[in-house]
């Protein structure tokens, strides 16, 4: 007879220690797994805001960058950007971004008011930022590359500018982890979203309708920064907005098209003026300062190139209608060109705005009547009898000291000077007038009448 009683003995002893084992090895697994995910730093302080209204330009730029880089993470605990731009130049623009991928605390920037916008360069300060917020009735987007003339470039160098802009839009969305698709959108189809889609689509984090709402929305808000994670506490901290320098605030004003254009038609004035009229130095000085910020200001903006050469061949021919006789033709030109140039200056579907047409009126309307002023001042002064040296004396009146027969002497301006007679015999003591001037002898003709006492 067989048995089989110690062969499922051990069996079941084996089975019962591995499942006693399983549940030891379930029950210690998370006990003894370590944590891989580091508590936030929780960030308390001041928070700085700073203010960019109109274009993105060097001094705003510098002032962005000066007021993130002084956000000391012991006493601020965020920068705040309340932002309205329609765009700028992309050096500025990879300054400011340089500076928020820098710093060492989290950076909010909020397109505000109602009605503002975050374009062109906006829109990748605003990708790039930590926390992303727009107010109602804001937008943003149309961030396709623009050039010189107001132009999208073409050909080899127009791909190779919209390629590099695309990658430079996506790497900012993944980084902030924000809608990729749409950033390569922006830039490729200039697309544009209202406040209201950009947060659905995850263009932006949220909207608010004040700073004080955003500071309340982000209150316990973890982001990244510096590589490590950070929570806000933004509700009720204190305030405090860094204005910028005058000098930031001049640079930035004239990047203003009209005010461009206006130190442009002074800086003409002012060298027209010297060319007119040279030694009088003042009016030279001003005009070359006006010339050289009007300048910056073409510089800073989108020019059309035609523009400028049109203003400059109507001073040309300003200058021209001085040296030749022409009965105003010149200026006639010169006046039309001038009109012309002004309405080109600037590209009509230029985001940074135009010259108002009104202005260009007023201003075309005084720059004639200035270079007419000054022309014919010119005029007067050269048709002006000259009063120096023995040319001066043309024109004057004397008495013949002695019979001309026809030469002798006559006395003028108190004066003896040898003299003949141009139109017969002079007796002696009759009044005579000079005629003209023959190196140091006087031509005179007996008076007509006394326009002018010896």
């Amino acid at each position: 007879m067989r048995t089989h009683g110690p062969g499922w003995v051990d069996r079941i002893t084996m089975i019962l220690m591995a499942i006693a084992l399983a549940v030891c090895a379930v029950g210690q697994g998370p006990a003894t797994q370590p944590s891989t995910q580091p508590e936030p730093l929780t960030l308390a302080g001041k928070v700085l805001v700073l203010r960019v209204t109109g274009t993105i330009d060097p001094a705003v730029a510098d002032y962005l960058a000066e007021g993130i880089e002084r956000a000391d993470p012991e006493q601020y605990q965020a920068v705040v950007i309340e932002l309205d731009t329609p765009g700028g130049l992309v050096t500025s623009m990879q300054e400011i971004i340089k500076a928020i991928l820098g710093s060492e605390v989290p950076v909010v920037t909020f397109v505000w008011p109602e009605g503002a916008g975050a374009g062109s360069a906006g829109t990748f300060v605003t990708i790039a930022s930590h926390v992303a917020a727009m107010a109602p009735g804001t937008r943003i987007g149309a961030a396709t590359p623009v050039g010189v003339g107001g132009q999208t470039p073409e050909g080899a160098m127009g791909t190779k500018l919209l390629n590099d802009a695309i990658a430079y839009a996506r790497s900012l969305a993944e980084l902030r982890g924000r809608n990729v698709e749409w950033a390569e959108e922006a830039v490729r189809s200039g697309e544009s979203l209202p406040a209201s889609v950009a947060a659905a689509k995850n263009v932006v984090d949220l909207m608010a309708t004040s700073l004080t709402d955003l500071l309340t929305q982000i209150d316990g808000k973890v982001v990244e920064v510096s590589g490590r994670n950070v929570r806000l506490s933004t509700q009720g901290a204190e305030i405090v907005r860094l204005e910028p320098t005058w000098v930031q605030e001049f640079l930035h004003a004239i990047s203003n098209p009209e005010v461009a254009y206006i130190l442009l038609m002074l800086g003409v004035w002012g060298l027209y003026f010297e060319l007119a009229s040279p030694g009088m130095i003042f009016p030279g000085v001003v005009g070359g300062v006006c010339l050289i910020l009007g300048m910056y200001g073409l510089y800073i903006l989108p020019t059309n190139l035609a523009g400028i050469l049109l203003i400059i061949l109507a001073v040309v021919l300003f200058i021209a209608e001085l040296k030749t006789t022409t009965n105003g033709i010149l200026t006639v030109g010169g006046i039309a060109a001038f009109v012309l140039g002004s309405f080109m200056l600037f590209p009509a579907q230029s985001p940074f705005g135009r010259v108002p047409w009104d202005l260009i009126l007023v201003t075309t309307v005084m720059t004639a009547g200035f270079f007419l002023l000054v022309m014919v001042l010119v005029i007067k002064a050269q048709r002006r009898r000259v009063v120096m040296g023995v040319e001066r004396l043309a024109g004057m009146q004397g008495v013949a000291q002695s019979a001309l027969t026809p030469g002798g002497v006559v006395l003028v301006e108190g004066e003896q000077w040898t003299a003949q007679s141009v139109d017969g015999p002079v007796q002696a003591g009759e009044p005579v007038e000079v005629v003209a001037v023959d190196g140091l002898k006087l031509k005179v003709r007996r008076a007509q009448g006394s326009r002018r006492e010896a």
